[in-house]
């Protein structure tokens, strides 16, 4: 088992995958002040060999020698979906600490497997379900959970954007083996967020998964939700929508005392006459992500970006694997994804 760093040495880092996320985790792990990137592992021979010509960190063709090579006390997998169990269960079993990138797997039984290797072996896990880190959202959820609203009877999930916006060519995210389409590499954002604002629902009463332009996958899923209080959920996502230049992400929660109205920019609150709460008053508030974020070290792409691997370098600084966004909680969402693979099938 890999020998955990002691307080002030560095957390020698290695990424497998250097795609979009991949080469965004390698900015902000090259700047955090607790992390040194000392290993990635990819493929792609044009990307690795700029890395080596320009930078000091070593480059593989296999993750796995560069796992029993590199010495590294945390891995950060970026690789499409279906590579993420191998990834991750091999460095598990070296007592490696591992931040996997969403979606957590592509099957109930690799997720489980991951959750119960992770907990053996006492490391501290992670996957990428950055609106954890929002905090637009994050404020939707102290929100939710002192009450302001009341007691909640409906929440909603939505996002959209234009990922896929015509027939084209086959690549991982087409392929339903690999990357698992729009249910679970755009909706499983959505459901992880309601999840953790909410809780998990108990059924899916019904789900429908459309596919657009693609063939082999969905780009778009409706689905409604039953909780166990009798509480009723909606969730829409739709990847191939031109209408939005990005991924944009909505959660709206209805209450007996008000509603909130959130997106990464900002949170809308109502509240019924004579309610009120941190100063929050009765009708309608606005507060913006720049009331509510915490400034980060490194800016890329969005302060959600970086303070999710600050929190993974904190975990493995004091050796809480009980942080936020484990793999037990990824493990939930995927249970909602497989109940809303159900549903579409019974439907048909």
């Amino acid at each position: 088992m890999t020998e955990q760093p002691t307080e002030g040495e560095p957390i020698r880092t290695g990424i497998v995958g250097l795609g979009k996320m991949g080469i965004s985790h390698f900015a902000i792990v090259n700047a955090h002040p607790d992390l040194e990137l000392v290993a990635v592992a990819d493929t792609n021979s044009f990307l690795t060999s700029a890395i080596k010509r320009y930078t000091k960190v070593e480059v593989y063709k296999d993750f796995k020698r560069m796992i029993n090579e590199a010495k590294l006390d945390a891995v950060l997998i970026a690789t499409p979906t279906r590579f993420h169990f191998e990834v991750a269960r091999y460095a598990l079993e070296r007592g490696i600490n591992v931040f996997v990138e969403k979606p957590f797997t592509l099957t109930l039984e690799e997720g489980r497997a991951l959750v119960d290797l992770a907990k053996q072996k006492g490391v501290v896990n992670q996957v990428g379900f950055h609106n954890h880190f929002v905090g637009t959202f994050a404020e939707v959820r102290r929100l939710v959970n002192a009450q302001a609203i009341g007691e909640v009877y409906h929440v909603t999930g939505e996002a959209y954007g234009q990922v896929v916006t015509k027939p084209k060519t086959s690549t991982w995210r087409s392929k339903k083996s690999e990357g698992g389409g729009c249910l679970h590499d755009y909706a499983s954002h959505v459901v992880d967020l309601m999840n953790w604002v909410v809780g998990p629902p108990v059924k899916v009463l019904g789900a429908h998964l459309n596919s657009i332009f693609s063939e082999g996958v969905d780009d778009a899923v409706h689905a409604v939700f039953e909780y166990k209080n009798g509480m009723s959920g909606q969730l829409t996502t739709n990847w191939s929508d031109t209408t939005y230049r990005k991924m944009t992400t909505r959660i709206s929660i209805n209450g007996k005392k008000g509603k909130i109205i959130a997106d990464r920019q900002e949170v809308r609150v109502f509240l019924m006459p004579g309610c009120e709460v941190d100063g929050y008053g009765e009708g309608w508030s606005i507060k913006y992500i720049t009331d509510l974020q915490k400034p980060v070290w490194f800016y890329m792409r969005g302060e959600e970006y970086s303070t999710q691997i600050d929190t993974f370098a904190h975990n493995i600084k004091s050796r809480n694997t009980e942080g936020e966004n484990t793999f037990a909680s990824a493990y939930a969402t995927d249970e909602v994804l497989d109940m809303i693979q159900k549903a579409d099938r019974a439907r048909s």
